[in-house]
């Protein structure tokens, strides 16, 4: 299922705390080869507590690095110890764009990707095929 449009204030937090219902993980991805500001680093001290582990890695969903230096992404608990944090950094999906944020913030539901997020593309997608959550969904982005 792909957003057509990017979502913004009520239909951000209102994806964001759906995702956190259904999902057990989410990531973020901070690029080595890219500058960003001490918004990303105070960010990911406020996430530390749900910090399951991180990588090194040249591709994630969305995004294949051509060379360089490697991306890091950060698995986190999707608990509720950081869902007001998540909603509250920004306003929209798309904002999760160094220097400001880390990159992509992507939802993991049992080990499968279930929203997949190119932030700089200005594109994403949801994973699913449970029909109640496809109902939740279009009922989410169709107020927006």
């Amino acid at each position: 299922m792909f957003i057509e449009s990017e979502p913004k204030d009520k239909v951000y937090r209102d994806l964001i705390d759906l995702a956190f219902d259904i999902c057990d993980e989410f990531l973020l991805v901070v690029r080595n080869d890219l500058f960003f500001n001490q918004n990303v680093d105070y960010l990911l001290e406020k996430l530390k507590p749900s910090l399951i582990k991180t990588k090194d890695v040249y591709q994630w969903p969305g995004t294949i690095l051509a060379g360089g230096k490697p991306a890091k992404i950060y698995y986190y608990k999707a608990d509720n110890n950081v869902k007001t944090t998540i909603k509250i950094a920004t306003n929209s999906l798309y904002s999760w764009v160094q220097p400001d944020l880390p990159e992509d913030l992507s939802f993991i539901k049992n080990g499968e990707y279930w929203l997949v997020t190119t932030s700089h593309e200005f594109e994403s997608y949801i994973n699913t095929d449970d029909k109640e959550e496809i109902l939740k969904i279009s009922n989410i982005i169709q107020r927006g």
